[in-house]
C-alpha cells in the first residue's frame, strides 16, 4: 500500500512539472523578447544630388536640359524641378542654363535651346542624358564622335519636342519628361544609373555655417537689368529666391519661385571662337570661388572632380546644404559678384 501510494505521488510530481514547464514554454514563445520590443531603424534613402530624402528612385538616371533664358523665354518652365542648375554665357551677355534632373520629374521642361560643348562637358560629370534643340558645330561634333546619349530637338520637332504657340521661335520649343522617356527607350538608353552622391551637411553642421553674413548678393553677365541677377536669402524660409533684374525667377505653369540652398559662383578662363560670339570655356583648371550658404558668403576655390565643378577650401572639399544647388559661371569674378549692401540697395 505505501509503494502504491509512493508510486502515484511520484507521477503525480512528475505530471505537474510537465504542464508547468509547457506553460512556460508557451509563455516564452507568445512574448517577444525584449530585442524584439526595441523599435528597428530604417534606413532613409537619399537623393544623391540633393541630400535630401528620396521620393523616387535614387539609380534614376539624370537627364541634363539645355534651358533658353533670353527674356522672351521667361519664365521658364521646370527649372523649380532641377537638383543643379549651371548658369554660363551663350553668346554675347546672353545666359544659358543647363539644368539636371535627377530626384524630380517635371512634366513640362523649356524653352530648351541649343547645345553648346562646354554644357555637354557639365552633363557628362553626371552622365546624364543630354537634351538640346540644335547645336553648335563643336557641340555637335562631342556628341556625336564620343558617342554620347542625347536627343536633340532637330530630329524630333513636333514628336518629342513641341512649340508653344504663344512663343516664337527660337523661344519655344518643351519637351516632358514623359517624351524623355519615350526618346530614351527608342534609341536603348538606359534610364537607370548608380549616381555618385554630393558631400551634404549634417543639420550640426549647417548650425556651424561660417563666412561674412550676406543676405543678398548680384551677379552681372552685363550692364543691362536683364542679365544682372540678384539672389535674395529668405529668413524665413531660409533659402534663396533668383531675380533676373527685379523679376522673380518663377516657374511658367505653377508660378512657384525657384528656390536655392546653395549658390555657388566661378571664375574661368572665357574666349571667343567665331564672330557669332560662340565661346569655349575652361572647366578644367580650377580657379577662386564664392559660396553663399544660409545667408552666409565664403571665398572658396574650385575644382573639376569627375566632370563636377565643387568648391574646396584649403584642399578639402566644402560641403553642400541639402536642397538644390545653382552654379554660376563668370569670367571675372570681381566685376561679376557685388554685395547688394554695398550697392546700397
Amino acid at each position: 500500500m505505501k509503494r502504491t501510494l509512493i508510486l502515484f505521488t511520484m507521477l503525480f510530481f512528475v505530471f505537474i512539472t510537465a504542464c508547468t514547464n509547457e506553460k512556460e514554454k508557451e509563455k516564452t514563445n507568445d512574448e517577444p523578447s525584449s530585442s524584439e520590443n526595441q523599435p528597428v531603424e530604417k534606413e532613409t534613402a537619399v537623393s544623391p544630388l540633393t541630400g535630401n530624402a528620396a521620393t523616387g528612385n535614387i539609380d534614376s538616371r539624370p537627364i541634363a536640359v539645355m534651358i533658353n533664358n533670353h527674356p522672351k523665354a521667361r519664365p521658364q518652365s521646370g527649372l523649380n524641378k532641377a537638383d543643379i542648375v549651371y548658369e554660363a554665357l551663350a553668346e554675347g551677355t546672353i545666359t544659358r542654363f543647363l539644368a539636371i534632373y535627377q530626384s524630380e520629374k517635371p512634366k513640362i521642361i523649356g524653352p530648351v535651346r541649343s547645345a553648346r560643348e562646354y554644357f555637354v562637358d557639365l552633363s557628362k560629370g553626371y552622365e546624364a542624358i543630354y537634351i538640346s534643340h540644335g547645336w553648335s558645330p563643336t557641340a555637335k561634333e562631342m556628341l556625336e564622335s564620343e558617342h554620347l546619349d542625347y536627343l536633340n530637338g532637330l530630329f524630333y520637332d513636333g514628336t518629342l519636342f513641341w512649340r508653344d504657340s504663344t512663343r516664337k521661335a527660337p523661344h519655344n520649343s518643351y519637351i516632358s519628361f514623359e517624351n524623355v522617356v519615350k526618346g530614351a527607350k527608342e534609341n536603348g538608353y538606359s534610364m537607370t544609373k548608380e549616381v555618385a552622391p554630393l558631400p551634404f551637411l549634417s543639420d550640426e553642421e549647417i548650425s556651424g555655417i561660417s563666412g561674412e553674413e550676406m543676405l543678398e548678393a548680384v551677379v552681372s553677365y552685363g550692364s543691362k537689368p536683364e542679365w544682372r541677377i540678384k539672389y535674395v536669402f529668405d529668413q524665413q524660409l531660409g533659402r534663396y529666391k533668383r531675380y533676373s533684374g527685379d523679376e522673380l525667377t518663377v516657374d511658367r505653369e505653377t508660378e512657384e519661385p525657384v528656390l536655392l540652398d546653395n549658390i555657388f559662383i566661378v571664375q574661368t578662363d572665357h574666349r571667343f571662337l567665331d564672330d557669332y560670339g560662340r565661346r569655349t570655356i575652361d572647366l578644367n583648371s580650377g580657379g577662386e570661388g564664392i559660396l553663399l550658404q544660409k545667408g552666409m558668403m565664403k571665398r572658396v576655390d574650385w575644382k573639376n572632380v569627375n566632370g563636377r565643378i565643387l568648391p574646396y577650401e584649403n584642399e578639402e572639399q566644402v560641403k553642400l546644404v541639402p536642397g538644390h544647388t545653382w552654379i554660376n559661371i563668370v569670367p571675372d569674378l570681381d566685376k561679376a559678384f557685388q554685395n547688394s549692401a554695398e550697392k546700397g540697395e
